[in-house]
């Protein structure tokens, strides 16, 4: 997301960096610039219309024409305006008892699996989710929050498949979670392929009898300028009091999430980040600024790390490695917290200067399952002990792991530059530094992060 856009934006900034002088001419062609780019990223004509035109006034104060470095002052106002039009300072859920929160939007959003998402967050920060199938529209969405529910470890309450009355399931999911010991319930609602009127009354009568005091809007990010008019047509209709984006980790341009919060005039509240069910993370405006810059999310990802792995095994993996005794289980451990961390590609995009670069860096995941192949195929002998794997080893690795021996040896050879380079204690430092944790990172990546295949 946003790959095209922060490319154009850089490229306009290098240019008024590398002058030392600015003038009123110079901004305004740069503005202009940047005014289309974000057209082409599907932002709103008269979003980008108005925030051009803030972020004109203010660098072409005095202050910043004579400034020392002008075009770094220009930057930092595009930065600041950024955030500012993607809502600001974050914005937390109101969860005060009885806290309700209903998930409406159109079909295909991702309501139901950001219904069970939104529910895992809450779970993680010490509350207790109850989720409710109240979409009657579509079975299937009731079976799929269920199997979600299982999956989180989450209580669901389903109604009767062939029940109708929106109204009278709320009714008996209100009973039932007076016997769930729960302290938030999510509603998940029914949607249709584009707004009409039984799908405004039907959330309507819901909101009107639930009296949820968060009504989530879950918008798919991909379709540009529909999910702003969607966005104002669900406001008018419900009063939403958030928007949760999802598919933030494709390819769309991005025009939505900078265009639905000053349309709608409501924050952005989360977003979706991947398939997987823990990928979800609270919209923080600032940090995306940074990220549409070049500028990185270190804060982001240090969060991610610290959630996704353990301290003890951090300790106990950094004195592996101080010690030069990694080998590759403990390779096999740091792929699993890499998938925690979620797709390399957006981990990458939160290290500063390297969004740019992401092209020039091959992350498909379908190279990391092979790796994953050749060391799960090795015998736990072998994986402790690297160097004794011969040329028959080798051809039964291969054979085991579908891989051929050419990959084995490439990966094998990798692994070994690697151990050797770790020897240079300084640079171990460093790089558990960096990540706060021993191999600072993904170990198996030396020589800018390529893959062995």
């Amino acid at each position: 997301m946003f790959n095209q856009l922060s490319d154009k934006l850089e490229g306009v900034f290098k240019n008024l960096r590398g002058q030392g002088k600015l003038s009123e001419r110079n901004i305004k062609d740069a503005m202009t610039e940047v005014r289309l780019a974000l057209l082409e990223a599907d932002v709103d004509y008269s979003v980008a219309r108005d925030f051009i035109s803030s972020v004109r006034d203010e660098a072409m104060g005095e202050k910043v024409l004579k400034s020392v470095t002008p075009g770094q002052q220009i930057v930092k106002i595009f930065r600041d305006k950024l955030a500012e039009l993607l809502g600001g300072d974050q914005a937390p859920l109101e969860l005060t008892p009885p806290a309700r929160i209903l998930m409406v939007g159109l079909n295909g959003a991702g309501k139901t699996t950001t219904s069970a998402k939104l529910a895992l967050r809450l779970k993680k920060e010490g509350r207790r989710p109850l989720l409710v199938a109240c979409d009657l529209f579509r079975p299937a969405a009731i079976d799929q929050l269920e199997t979600l529910a299982r999956e989180i470890d989450v209580p669901v309450f389903t109604p009767d498949r062939d029940e109708k009355n929106v109204i009278k399931v709320a009714k008996q999911a209100l009973k039932w979670a007076e016997t769930q010991n729960g302290t938030v319930m999510i509603f998940d609602t029914a949607g249709r392929q584009e707004i009409d009127d039984a799908l405004i009354r039907e959330l309507e009568d819901l909101q009107k009898f639930l009296q949820a005091k968060e009504v989530l809007l879950v918008a798919d990010s991909a379709t540009g300028q529909q999910a702003v008019n969607v966005a104002k047509r669900f406001d008018e209709a419900v009063g939403i009091s958030g928007i949760v984006l999802t598919k933030l980790d494709g390819d769309a341009r991005g025009g939505a999430a900078l265009s639905m919060r000053s349309v709608t005039g409501k924050p952005i509240k989360f977003s979706g980040v991947g398939e997987k069910i823990a990928d979800f993370e609270a919209f923080v405006p600032d940090r995306l600024a940074d990220r549409m810059l070049g500028m990185g999310d270190v804060v982001g990802l240090v969060e991610k790390a610290a959630e996704a792995v353990d301290e003890k095994d951090a300790m106990k993996m950094a004195e592996r490695l101080a010690s030069n005794q990694f080998d590759f289980n403990d390779f096999l451990q740091q792929m699993k917290f890499m998938k925690k961390l979620g797709p390399m590609e957006n981990i990458l995009g939160m290290l500063p200067g390297v969004g740019k670069k992401l092209k020039d860096i091959n992350v498909d995941d379908g190279k990391m399952k092979r790796i994953e192949a050749i060391v799960l195929s090795m015998t736990p002998y072998e994986r402790s002990r690297p160097e004794i794997i011969n040329a028959k080893r080798r051809k039964r690795i291969a054979a085991g792991s579908g891989t051929n021996l050419t990959q084995v040896n490439q990966l094998l050879k990798q692994f070994s530059m690697m151990r050797k380079m770790m020897k240079n204690k300084g640079k171990m430092k460093g790089m558990m530094k960096q990540m706060g944790m021993g191999g600072g990172g993904f170990p198996g990546l030396p020589g800018g992060g390529k893959l062995p295949f």
